[in-house]
């Protein structure tokens, strides 16, 4: 109870964050209790996202609440801060820093009405600047990314002043014209079931059809005056059922007459007999018979992405561009759903770039970074494809799909085709390309399942001109007999086999090799 009434004194520390002890109990403006108390429920209202009220602060000096407020509501500081403690915190702190600033600006020789305007239009810049940048990684990233330390905005500032975060957001305005990439994009991968029927994959399941069926109906039918069972006494014509005392009539010359009456008249007194027999019926009734049949299987998105992105130099320009925001869109959708993406930049031999794009702190400069350079070079495939294979071998990417973002210019050898075939077969492996150029190529038919075109990349480069053929599928419909298919393969011979029919018809349409090698023209042996 001795030092009760003074700690009671800082009771409203408990409602603030230990960084702002020290601010809180030093500041130059105001008294140490309204300071305190203003301070845990200026924090209270803003992490409710409610604009703060300058005639509710008992501190600080109410033309400094008026301005402060002022600047905060011009802001919008309470939508930033609703439910993010973290950057409510700093915004406390960026308050008590700016304000203890007054005292040193009237040192200087300001008046008390500068002083305050400085101090103010100081913190106003501060987090209008702050402000901005949280809403260009909204825009980028449809959130604040992960682990941007608000307190420790300094080397995410000067991230977001370079120049390839400019470029990042070029790129990011450049999807607002695709808005089918993007929905492709999102549907990569193999996790869960999406609401979606997949054509391409069906399954064979039984299914109930309607139908007519003959139904079996068993009853029971009463048979009257079938020996059987005795129920009781019934008048009848029935001789043999008549009662002894009928028959004793027949005996009495007289009373004959009036047996011959009653059975005329079917009223002799006779035990009453019946059975039931049970029968059964058929009749057509409707029914539901199960049959099998092809049912389309839902498709399977939401996993792992793995990206292919050619960085050529016959990708500079409009290409170029579409081809960043493939991995711009798929980093955005990766991270909006939880789900791992890695991101291969392969240009030519030897010339390969790994980069698991998470959007923290580091993903965002590794992004950066790619996006804000320019793409040369020459063009194999066959690296990131064995890179691609080898990641589908652990655990983790086992559910990924695969996105190659390409002008097509590119062909994988046999070896790789082959591989990579098999992990589409056992795996459920998905290609998904998004073609950048004019047509499509044998080297990117060969390799992908399906073709996203990019038909007016050109556009994305400055060039306001449109393609100059009709459509992207000429090697499909004018060369089909130059992909790398199954039917292909079984209709060609191989180079040997070629060489060597080559070879023999020269020999015979030669007489003289032929007579050279002890053969006649007509095909017999020279002695």
């Amino acid at each position: 109870m001795l030092f009760a009434a003074r700690e009671g004194r800082l009771a409203a520390l408990d409602g603030l964050a230990r960084s702002h002890w020290l601010g809180g109990l030093t500041n130059s403006q105001g008294s140490l209790e309204p300071r305190l108390a203003a301070l845990a429920h200026l924090r209270r209202e803003l992490l409710a996202g409610a604009a703060p009220q300058a005639e509710a602060w008992p501190w600080p000096p109410p033309p400094v609440a008026q301005a402060l407020a002022e600047a905060m509501a011009g802001l919008g500081l309470q939508r930033y801060c609703s439910g993010q403690q973290e950057l409510t915190d700093t915004v406390l702190l960026s308050i008590l820093f700016h304000l203890d600033f007054i005292v040193d600006y009237v040192d200087r020789g300001a008046a008390e009405d500068a002083a305050l305007r400085m101090a103010i239009e100081a913190f106003a810049a501060d987090w209008r600047q702050h402000c901005g940048q949280i809403d260009e990684l909204v825009e980028v990233f449809g959130m604040v990314p992960d682990e941007c330390e608000h307190q420790r905005w300094d080397r995410m500032r000067g991230l977001l002043q370079s120049s390839g975060w400019q470029e990042v957001l070029r790129i990011r305005r450049l999807l607002e014209g695709l808005p089918e990439l993007v929905k492709i994009i999102r549907a990569l991968g193999r996790s869960r079931p999406s609401e979606d029927d997949a054509a391409a994959s069906q399954a064979v399941v039984e299914t109930l059809q309607p139908a007519i069926a003959q139904r079996a109906e068993a009853r029971t039918v009463r048979v009257p005056d079938m020996p059987g069972e005795t129920r009781g006494i019934h008048r009848s014509d029935r001789i043999a059922r008549m009662l002894p005392a009928e028959a004793m009539l027949l005996g009495h010359p007289r009373l004959r007459l009036v047996w011959h009456a009653r059975r005329a008249e079917r009223t002799l007194l006779s035990y009453e007999d019946d059975d039931r027999l049970s029968e059964i019926r058929l009749h057509q009734a409707p029914v539901l018979q199960p049959r099998p049949g092809l049912q389309p299987a839902k498709r399977l998105e939401s996993g792992p992405i793995l990206v292919c992105v050619d960085t050529s130099g016959s990708m500079q320009g409009g290409a170029e561009a579409v081809a960043k925001a493939v991995v711009l869109e798929a980093m955005r959708a990766a991270h909006a759903q939880r789900r791992p993406c890695h991101v291969f930049a392969f240009g030519g031999p030897e010339e390969l770039v790994e980069m698991e794009l998470a959007v923290d702190a580091g993903g965002i400069e590794r992004v950066t970074q790619f996006l804000g350079q320019a793409f040369r070079g020459g063009t194999d495939i066959c690296g990131p494809l064995e890179k691609v294979i080898a990641k589908l071998e652990q655990e983790r990417w086992q559910l990924a799909d695969l996105l190659i973002a390409s002008d097509g210019e590119f062909g994988a050898t046999p070896q790789i085709a082959a591989r990579l075939a098999v992990v589409k077969r056992e795996l459920g492996l998905r290609v998904q390309g998004v073609l950048i150029a004019d047509r499509e190529t044998v080297g990117l038919l060969e390799v992908a399942d399906s073709i996203y075109p990019v038909r007016d990349w050109r556009r994305y480069g400055g060039a306001n001109v449109d393609s100059p053929i009709h459509t992207h599928r000429l090697t499909a419909l004018y060369f089909p007999g130059a992909l790398r298919n199954a039917a292909n393969q079984q209709a060609t011979v191989s180079g040997a086999a070629a060489s060597a029919a080559l070879l023999e018809g020269e020999r015979r349409s030669d007489p003289g090799a032929q007579r050279r090698n002890g053969d006649e023209p007509d095909g017999s042996k020279n002695p």
